[in-house]
């Protein structure tokens, strides 16, 4: 009988990565992928032979692609696929060019960055990574300036094909999308910082080496701490480079996501596990079991501009339509911030300590607000445990450093609890508690 080595649990974690609900994408069935190399693993040495027996057919393939393989970048749809269509197409797409407000593209040289930013020009300066645009609306209707941006090789960003996504690139993509305002995010300015699940480890990062730049900073489901213990070794032989032909995890991976249920379909939750992977980390964003109430990630609406668009249809269609996409979820399961990042969070804890012992000038000049980082996560998240999290930040950021706050649903939280979201963000700003 088949034993399945992969927990329930694996199927989900951060596909993130727009700045939309989508990223983190309609949830990989890993537990599908882990069968099916199970079920044929005595014909993995036939496979290498067929592919090297087929692979003059596959580099003349993929060089009609987007990118050939001695490009450094590949298009985006912006690029690729935009220009063929008219306005009232582009407008019907699954993700349309203006699914937010305030669009901008930034030229770089690793590709273009979508951008997007709107709210009051006075308002408080709200930067958000990734997969929440329901608190980034929630934010501008309280009077806040935001911006949101595309992950590289998402949505509208180009993906730089041989640069592994980390937090080197991550950060690039931050300081990009900042100085390309027309509004003093820097200097003189500084702006509160929102990440959520993967987008909660590159936060992370970012404010442990500019802290001069983040007035605030508000963690939600954050990866980064999540213990090694979680991850098996089926997941480590799929991510891990070399071992599995590129060609034939992508295509694994991708009509996973392109089986994605439609919301309309009830979909039973899956036995609880506690155990997790890193690439649960990445696809989370979108799962496609539905919450206490019955509301389905899938379903969920993306932008209140755009109220028919929908995650289920947004993940399909960026598998589909944009070459970077899969390379660049693979890259970022592989190279992002979402464990073993304990020395970037004492990091900042070490900062707080030192500025809640300063004068009281000092305090207001220096420092987050409040002295603290707000955390905050899901009561039921399989992804990010709750009491793991709560033991591993507390001793790398310091008992009086950190302010917790948690909410009753899984890892989806910033999404389909939006509102409450945004409440206990405002509440943290106003008495830091």
């Amino acid at each position: 009988m088949y034993h399945d080595p992969l927990p329930s649990n694996v199927k989900q974690l951060l596909f993130s990565v727009y700045p939309i609900e989508i990223p983190s994408m309609a949830i990989i069935d890993l537990d599908g992928i882990s069968q099916t190399l199970h079920q044929h693993q005595h014909q993995l040495s036939l496979l290498a032979a067929g592919l090297a027996y087929i692979g003059l057919t596959l580099v003349l393939r993929a060089r009609s692609t987007t990118a050939s393989q001695n490009s450094k970048i590949i298009f985006s749809p912006k690029k690729t696929l935009l220009p063929q269509l008219s306005e009232q197409e582009a407008a019907d797409l699954p993700y349309p060019p203006d699914v937010l407000p305030g669009a901008r593209d930034v030229d770089s040289p690793y590709g273009s960055l979508r951008v997007y930013e709107w709210g009051p020009e006075d308002g408080r300066k709200v930067l958000m990574v990734h997969g929440i645009s329901g608190v980034a609306h929630g934010l501008v209707d309280k009077g806040c300036r935001v911006m949101l941006f595309d992950l590289w090789g998402r949505g509208y960003s180009d993906a730089p094909l041989n640069l592994p996504q980390d937090t080197q690139l991550f950060t690039t993509a931050i300081l990009l999308a900042l100085t390309t305002s027309p509004l003093p995010w820097t200097g003189s300015s500084t702006f509160a910082l929102v990440g959520y699940s993967l987008g909660g480890g590159i936060s992370a990062s970012f404010t442990s080496h500019f802290p001069a730049l983040v007035s605030s900073l508000i963690l939600l489901a954050p990866a980064g701490l999540v213990r090694a213990q979680h991850i098996n070794r089926t997941n480590k032989f799929l991510y891990s480079t070399g071992l599995v032909p590129e060609l034939v995890l992508e295509h694994i991976i991708r009509k996973r996501l392109q089986a994605v249920p439609s919301a309309a379909v009830p979909v039973k939750p899956a036995e609880e596990s506690k155990r997790t992977t890193a690439a649960d980390a990445v696809t989370e964003e979108i799962p496609k079991f539905p919450d206490e109430k019955g509301a389905s990630f899938n379903g969920a609406v993306l932008s209140q501009l755009r109220p028919q668009v929908t995650v289920a249809a947004a993940v399909a269609w960026q598998t589909q339509y944009h070459e970077g996409f899969i390379k660049s979820f693979i890259s970022s399961i592989r190279y992002g911030p979402i464990l073993d990042q304990q020395a970037e969070w004492r990091r900042i804890g070490a900062r707080l300590a030192a500025q809640n012992a300063s004068s009281a000038e000092r305090y207001e000049r220096e420092g987050l607000q409040h002295g603290k980082v707000l955390i905050i996560c899901g009561n039921r998240d399989p992804v990010i445990v709750k009491e793991e999290l709560v033991e591993d930040a507390t001793e790398a950021l310091r008992d009086h450093c950190v302010c917790f706050k948690f909410c009753d649903t899984g890892h989806e939280l910033p999404i389909v609890r939006s509102e409450t979201v945004v409440g206990q963000i405002w509440d943290f700003w106003e008495t830091g508690s």
